[in-house]
């Protein structure tokens, strides 16, 4: 039981490395600060989340209850959609503009520009 948990968490922390992975780059390649915040905000907690669980299943294998990282999963679920959401009305009371194309179907036919 205990090798198959700990190959299960090696497993976790593949999968989490490729999400923490996929947030660095999208971090650096997205041209503006909305984009920006996305990229990493969704990445990072599943990552983050992903490292903790494995994190978890280690140490149930050794026979103790993770509650410091289930404890800290809930923070980083809890905290990291939020302060993207507060960071995103900052910059949205900044009126920053984005670079991202507005659909031809946005614009009300009698507004075209």
């Amino acid at each position: 039981m205990r090798e198959l948990l700990e190959n299960l968490a090696a497993i976790m922390i593949l999968l989490a490395s490729f999400f923490l992975l996929v947030g660095a780059i999208g971090l650096a390649r997205f041209p503006d600060f909305y984009m920006r915040l996305h990229a990493p905000t969704k990445a990072s907690t599943l990552g983050v989340g992903g490292v903790l669980i494995a994190s978890m299943m280690v140490t149930f294998a050794h026979g103790r209850p993770g509650v410091a990282e289930l404890l800290i999963t809930l923070f980083v679920f809890v905290t990291a959609p939020v302060s993207a959401n507060l960071m995103a009305q900052a910059a949205l009371h900044l009126r920053l503009r984005s670079k991202a194309p507005i659909p031809a179907d946005a614009i009300p036919q009698d507004r075209k520009l």
